[in-house]
């Protein structure tokens, strides 16, 4: 099998390059997937925290905010898994103490925006889920709106008979999605989280 060096790895996960995720996965998931088991987590827990740490190294390496000098890939991938099962725990109120020390940890490592991007993916998380319950036709309406095209032309695109329609139209769906997301129990969590 075909070793990677970190830098690879690091740019693999940037570009998507499926042959380094899947390098990713058979090489540190076991590991991460045992200490999730061992601390009061399941199969299906150990492969969300997996999935959403690459998320949050992708987006570091992006932000160009990803250091690790005195670690490894593998290292900082342990902590950062470490890091959103302790955040997953504090949710189920499970005593932070109960962790077995399983895996390599580094306290220098976490720093507050490690923190505000686990909450960020959280809140993404929430939109993603209620923005897939809207109608085709509002998803199309609004990402053309994020996407910033002026309501004249989406008008066009959408066949609406004016600006005016797409504005009210525009509206309508944006409430819809506000309203749905604020009845999620999640929701209210991370508003908790927040306090």
């Amino acid at each position: 099998m075909i070793v990677y060096s970190d830098e690879q790895i690091l740019k693999g996960i940037l570009r998507h390059d499926n042959l380094i995720l899947q390098y990713v996965y058979k090489q540190y998931y076991y590991k991460i997937n045992y200490f999730i088991k061992k601390n009061q987590g399941s199969e299906d827990d150990a492969s969300d925290v997996f999935q959403e740490a690459i998320i949050v190294i992708y987006r570091k390496l992006k932000e160009n905010d990803l250091i690790f000098e005195k670690s490894s890939f593998a290292g900082y991938l342990f902590s950062v898994c470490r890091f959103l099962w302790l955040k997953q725990l504090e949710k189920r109120r499970i005593e932070k103490e109960k962790l077995n020390e399983l895996l390599p940890f580094q306290e220098d490592l976490y720093d507050d925006s490690l923190n505000e991007l686990v909450e960020k993916n959280e809140r993404y998380g929430l939109y993603q889920k209620h923005f897939a319950t809207l109608s085709t036709d509002c998803q199309k309406l609004m990402q053309l709106f994020f996407e910033k095209v002026p309501l004249k032309e989406i008008a066009k695109v959408m066949g609406y008979k004016g600006e005016k329609y797409a504005k009210t139209r525009k509206y309508k769906c944006k409430e819809l999605l506000i309203r749905r997301i604020k009845q999620d129990t999640e929701f209210k969590k991370i508003l908790e989280d927040d306090t």
